[in-house]
């Protein structure tokens, strides 16, 4: 999105302009948060964690 702002814009004008942006723009990513608790593990995640490693080598 391009904004143009022309010379001689008032503060007010500026700030309303950018008001108006900010609330068109979708905030990026997903929603983390309806996954918190999904996970069941049966170990400890720390032990995973180097089992995981330990096929490396």
């Amino acid at each position: 999105m391009v904004l143009t702002i022309k010379q001689g814009a008032t503060k007010k004008n500026i700030k309303s302009t950018l008001e108006n942006m900010a609330k068109e723009l979708k905030p990026k990513g997903i929603n983390i948060y309806k996954y918190v608790g999904k996970i069941h593990l049966n170990k400890d995640a720390l032990n995973i964690q180097r089992e995981l490693r330990d096929e490396w080598e």
